[in-house]
């Protein structure tokens, strides 16, 4: 099937990205729009790659070319500056997600709690007929396709905030960097999948602030 109208006007989505470029990003993380340099003192190599300024200053780059942000992705210590008590009650939240965990309990009490109700006998009475459901509130709502993939990439909920978003993200961030595998740079490729979603993310319209 032609892709063109009868007015002769190219309708296809890659004559719409030739015609509007600005942004695009290959999922490796190059920039292909970029005409910075790169950061690395005496380079003069396109920096179309990306990698945050500090531990605590995530959403500001420096740019840099493949080659040294390979290196300085190597140095980058996400952990520089704390004790070690703190490094290792860090990797305990993020076995979690730096979510708590609820304990199990009895799975009958789960679901007799589930419509409202403490004490099975409470049945034979007033609330005999409740039943809340198993709605916790959240809805699944239309985002275009980019978003949706993003969230995913994040483990995110399309419901949350930008913050609650922002804090899977770092959460990612800390797991897949080379820092924190021993300098094991084979995740590398899923890393900057997360730096490309948390990017849709943050300039969405969608999410709130």
């Amino acid at each position: 099937m032609s892709k063109t109208d009868p007015f002769g006007f190219d309708l296809s989505v890659s004559a719409a990205k030739k015609k509007n470029p600005r942004g695009r990003r290959g999922m490796s993380g190059a920039s292909e729009t970029s005409t910075r340099i790169c950061h690395h003192e005496g380079c003069n190599e396109p920096g179309k790659f990306r990698a945050p300024k500090a531990p605590d200053v995530l959403d500001e780059y420096l740019w840099f070319c493949q080659q040294h942000v390979r290196e300085y992705n190597l140095k980058w210590n996400f952990f520089d500056g704390t004790t070690e008590a703190e490094i290792n009650a860090q990797r305990s939240k993020d076995k979690v997600w730096e979510r708590a965990t609820k304990p199990l309990g009895d799975p009958e009490t789960r679901a007799w709690a589930r419509l409202g109700i403490e004490d099975p006998h409470q049945v034979l009475g007033a609330n005999a007929t409740q039943n809340p459901g198993k709605s916790n509130g959240a809805t699944t709502r239309r985002l275009p396709p980019t978003e949706r993939r993003a969230i995913e990439i994040l483990d995110a909920k399309d419901h949350w905030t930008k913050a609650e978003v922002r804090k899977a993200y770092k959460a990612l961030i800390k797991v897949l960097h080379p820092d924190m595998n021993g300098g094991d740079r084979s995740q590398e490729e899923q890393l900057q999948e997360v730096v490309w979603a948390w990017d849709q993310i943050k300039v969405s319209r969608n999410f709130k602030d």
